[in-house]
């Protein structure tokens, strides 16, 4: 069983940056603690995996009159641009999971890239079988958008016992009112908040308890 891992959702150029197809509103100004994060996990040997976008225009979520609930305008698709990561999130030598079954000796290292094609990251076989090999004691998790992906990641990951640390200023929304139910939402099933300048991922450390 590992100790911590840093779970981070979605941080892709076109929900990151101002002119991406589906701008996450704020997006830009979590940056600087997204950036801290990817580093001290990486400094430390902490797992670090990454969920990202693989849209093709065929794809359901994909639609020319969205509705910003279940369907959104292109975004993320396939080699562009815009589905890159962005720099200050990029991972140097990830092991790349799209949605067929990868054997098992593959399943190795410290940097995971899950591809998927619903908000549900665990509509990837391959995050099922990841989250079991690595069997972490507890996630810490950031990224966007806080109301659409990082909420299907976070009640996926409650639903299998697991224990959630999100990393508010490391988090933006696209709806404020459906933002806060869903931080409502996650404080009630357990999960704890905390900031960036907080989280430490030394041996000893021990993230902070809300009172």
């Amino acid at each position: 069983m590992a100790g911590r891992l840093l779970w981070d959702v979605d941080t892709q150029v076109d929900f990151m940056r101002p002119d991406g197809k589906l701008a996450v509103p704020g997006a830009l100004e979590a940056v600087p603690a997204m950036a801290r994060l990817v580093e001290a996990a990486r400094a430390a040997g902490i797992p670090h995996v990454a969920s990202a976008d693989d849209h093709e225009l065929t794809d359901a979520e994909i639609s020319d009159e969205p509705d910003y609930s279940q369907t959104y305008p292109p975004h993320c698709l396939r080699g562009t641009r815009g589905a890159e990561r962005i720099a200050e999130t990029a991972q140097a030598d990830p092991v790349p999971l799209g949605l067929t079954d990868v054997p098992e000796k593959w399943l190795e290292g410290r940097e995971f890239l899950l591809l998927k094609k619903s908000f549900d990251v665990f509509t990837n076989p391959n995050a099922d079988r990841l989250l079991a090999l690595l069997d972490p004691q507890e996630i810490v998790l950031f990224g966007v958008a806080t109301d659409v992906c990082n909420d299907a990641a976070i009640r996926g990951l409650l639903a299998r016992g697991r224990s959630v640390v999100v990393v508010e200023d490391a988090c933006r929304g696209l709806d404020e009112a459906r933002t806060a139910a869903c931080l409502a939402s996650w404080r009630a099933g357990g999960v704890r908040f905390v900031t960036s300048d907080e989280v430490s991922f030394s041996p000893a450390a021990r993230l902070p308890m809300e009172t």
